[in-house]
């Protein structure tokens, strides 16, 4: 019986994965669920709003293009989208109506 304690308790560490432990792929967010959450993001800002740009995502990479109706709009749309899980870095391509 004490051969049958041992095998099991050597053999549950390979068997049974650690409580709460996710891998990294489980983690990380599809470039989908990252461009819906940057769109809800920018659209929910009461400066930003959302309106007339366009969000592109690949591999964690956001691309913001389109226009904001003020300069400082730019760099607000850019930190908002990098709050966001899994972007990994963005690519601000938007214009400014008015300076």
């Amino acid at each position: 019986m004490f051969k049958f304690y041992l095998f099991v308790w050597l053999a549950l560490p390979f068997v049974a994965p650690p409580p709460n432990s996710a891998s990294a792929a489980e983690k990380r967010l599809s470039d989908d669920e990252i461009h819906d959450a940057v769109r809800r993001r920018l659209a929910n800002d009461y400066e930003i709003k959302g309106a007339l740009l366009e969000v592109e995502v690949a591999e964690g990479v956001v691309t913001l293009s389109g226009t904001v109706e003020l300069e400082k709009h730019k760099a607000k749309a850019e930190r908002l989208t990098k709050k966001v899980s899994g972007v990994r870095s963005v690519v601000n391509e938007l214009r400014a109506a008015r300076k």
